[in-house]
């Protein structure tokens, strides 16, 4: 497992499993299997409404845990500086933990424009040791900028949409010259239609590799921070197994090519439920 060092000089898996949208139950389960292929880096969410599942999990499996790097997220309805602690005081609750490795905000909401204070609730969970990192998920260059200026933490991660439809490189640009990482969710792209592209399968089939691993393995040679999720075993370990074998410049260089700045997901600046 490839490890990148934090900003704060924190260590993180820099592939790790994620839960979005698992049932509680089928988290426990899936969790379970990535922690057995060897997997320990976990990113859930308060709204994800699986942190007692993975929380289950994570006891079950008896593996140390400083061994571990557990990340969680407050969510849109829960920001705001008191609002934030009690929210993050219900997560750790149901996930049987003492502290997180990662807290994250989920979403900038900007029309709310809360998510200073939120971050300052962030700032003093650190503090406290209660977190050992904290960041930001889904934040624009506009949203970092503020937090850069008026916050005293730098954020050691920004979350946010990438994979080779969503290359995001202004953003990611961004985000190096100021030492925070960038961490890709939906990886693989929701719906998964980059995986059908004729050129992933072509250089899939040179390294007799899928097309997903391909996609995993230009996003770690692209110094991102991935979290691929899955429920079905085979492809937890599929999606695991993308450390032996390197792709070319040309086939980085293949894969960058096909962007066309499409988001699966809500824009950070129109994303404003509560």
């Amino acid at each position: 497992m490839n490890l990148v060092t934090l900003n704060n000089g924190i260590k993180m898996p820099q592939l790790g499993f994620g839960v979005f949208k698992v049932e509680n139950e089928q988290a426990t389960q899936a969790v379970a299997t990535a922690l057995e292929v060897g997997y320990r880096s976990i990113d859930t969410a308060m709204i994800y409404r699986n942190e007692e599942g993975v929380g289950k999990a994570l006891r079950e499996s008896q593996i140390p845990r400083e061994e571990l790097f557990i990340t969680t997220k407050v969510w849109n309805t829960d920001q705001g500086y008191k609002n934030t602690k009690r929210a993050f005081e219900e997560s750790i609750k149901r996930l049987g933990l003492e502290y997180v490795d990662l807290y994250l905000i989920h979403w900038p909401t900007p029309r709310f424009d809360t998510y200073i204070e939120t971050y300052q609730a962030l700032e003093e969970l650190y503090y406290e040791g209660r977190v050992k990192a904290i960041g930001v998920s889904n934040f624009e260059i506009a949203h970092l900028e503020r937090i850069l200026q008026e916050c005293k933490v730098k954020p050691v991660v920004n979350q946010i949409e990438c994979h080779p439809h969503l290359t995001q490189k202004k953003l990611k640009a961004f985000c190096a010259q100021h030492d925070i990482f960038v961490e890709a969710w939906s990886p693989l792209e929701q719906g998964g239609e980059v995986l059908q592209d004729d050129a992933i399968t072509k250089i899939g089939s040179t390294h007799n590799k899928t097309a997903a691993q391909v996609v995993l393995r230009w996003h770690i040679q692209n110094n991102t921070i991935v979290i691929p999720k899955s429920i079905t075993p085979v492809r937890i370990e599929e999606n695991f197994n993308i450390f032996n074998f390197e792709l070319s410049d040309e086939e980085m260089s293949i894969i960058d090519n096909l962007n066309i700045d499409r988001r699966k997901g809500s824009d950070p600046n129109e994303m404003h439920v509560k």
